[in-house]
């Protein structure tokens, strides 16, 4: 059989962060199943093993970052109190930018004088300087936001409209359930200058994009979407859900153990609550505490995951209680990392503990599981508007004390309810 014919040559500029870098390979994929020939271009940051993917090309570039300095931790530490980059974060990403823009440029300049031709670049839109020299290469550029279209709404992209002007039309039940005013107003009180710079360059990335991907579906976000579209010229494709798509892509940071599956064939259907805050996020020992009380009391099943290093000032779960393990007996089991697509398709889960950033609330909806909500930053708390008061498939847990805990975990799992937010979680299935 003759090889298929390549439809052209994409470069993928990739920021090697857990929730970045999962759903850029997996539209890697899809797109090399189109026939494109693929190149992915990344900082040194965490390199991938290119062995993994034989099917893509891997460029690493310098970045003169140590892991220490922009790891995931690094960045849970800097943005645990905040909703949005605080000044830390905004000059790392600046680092980190600066860094990598002239490395490359010079890889894409090499690229393009082996290949004669690259049909364009998709980048993630935290390495926002690919935008600048694709520009000044005359490659189109193509950005991949890995959280949802409505972000867009809160980040000052548009200086000629003042806020009543983009605020406006935002009186539907769906978009003033976001309370998207509250959440851009956090925003934008107290920019620093590195904020700002920051800001700048994400604005002139939206403006020069020749479109925006979006892990995203446009049922999900349709009057958001709608109202985005009328203030960004850029086209913008909902491609998702990416993991769907291209299912067999696993980009984790973090090595995943596949021996809870087991465990779970043990539970009754939609018994587990699933626990899991993400790569970033971190707790004290007192929240620790405080959920393993809420989950040996609640009397469900769980499976828990606790990343090395989680639990601040702890390496791992060192910091529960002596009783606790004795306690929950075989109704618990606890983990450093999970298999969590293949988690939430398990007919054991019947709810998502969860920190809701995107490519989770993504994963939940498409296999119809509900969720608690735990917000910690950023997006999340969006994320967290959409679930509860928009799609009203979960519960946020607002107060983290045990018997609250405990009461939430309830209503969610075995209380009528719940009952209806799973009903309307199933219907959401994809």
């Amino acid at each position: 059989m003759e090889k298929q014919e390549k439809s052209g040559h994409l470069v993928l500029v990739m920021a090697r962060f857990q929730g970045h870098s999962t759903p850029m390979l997996q539209l890697a994929t899809i797109l090399h199943s189109k026939g494109f020939s693929i190149t992915i271009v990344h900082p040194e940051l965490n390199s991938l093993n290119p062995s993994n993917h034989p099917e893509f090309t891997f460029v690493s570039i310098p970045d003169k970052i140590k892991e220490s300095q922009l790891s995931d931790e690094d960045l849970a530490d800097k943005l645990k109190n905040s909703l949005v980059s605080t000044e830390d974060v905004a000059g790392s990403l600046q680092s980190l930018n600066k860094n990598c823009a002239a490395p490359l440029q010079k890889c894409l300049e090499n690229i393009l004088h082996s290949h004669h031709h690259i049909a364009a670049v998709i980048f993630d839109a935290l390495i926002f300087c690919a935008q600048t020299i694709v520009n000044e290469l005359g490659i189109p550029g193509i950005t991949l936001r890995t959280s949802s279209a409505t972000t867009l709404l809160l980040f000052p992209v548009l200086p000629q409209l003042g806020e009543k002007e983009l605020m406006s039309g935002i009186e539907s039940p769906e978009l003033q359930a976001l309370q998207l005013q509250r959440l851009r107003a956090l925003i934008v009180q107290n920019p620093t200058q590195a904020m700002m710079e920051v800001r700048a360059a994400f604005t002139n990335m939206i403006k020069f994009s020749s479109a925006i991907i979006v892990n995203s579906m446009e049922f999900l976000e349709l009057e958001a979407l709608s109202k985005v579209r009328q203030y960004f010229p850029t086209p913008i494709f909902t491609v998702g859900p990416l993991h769907k798509l291209a299912p067999a892509i696993c980009g984790s940071l973090l090595t995943e153990d596949d021996k809870c599956i087991s465990w779970l064939n043990k539970q009754a259907p939609k018994s587990v609550i699933y626990v899991s805050f993400g790569s970033i996020a971190n707790i004290d020992k007192q929240e620790l505490i405080e959920t393993a009380w809420g989950l040996s009391n609640s009397k469900q099943p769980f499976l828990w995951v606790v990343r090395p290093g989680m639990v601040c000032g702890s390496e791992w779960i060192e910091s529960l209680p002596n009783w606790f393990e004795e306690s929950v007996g075989e109704r618990g089991c606890i983990v450093k990392w999970a298999p969590q697509k293949e988690v939430l398709a398990h007919a054991a889960v019947g709810g998502f503990w969860s920190h809701c950033g995107w490519n989770s609330t993504i994963e939940s909806i498409c296999e119809g599981v509900p969720m608690l909500c735990r917000p910690f930053f950023g997006d999340q708390l969006l994320n967290t508007s959409y679930i509860c008061n928009v799609w009203k498939i979960g519960l946020e847990l607002q107060n983290l004390e045990r018997g609250n805990t405990v009461r939430t975990i309830k209503r969610l799992m075995v209380e009528m309810e719940g009952k209806d937010i799973r009903k309307r979680a199933w219907n959401c299935r994809i």
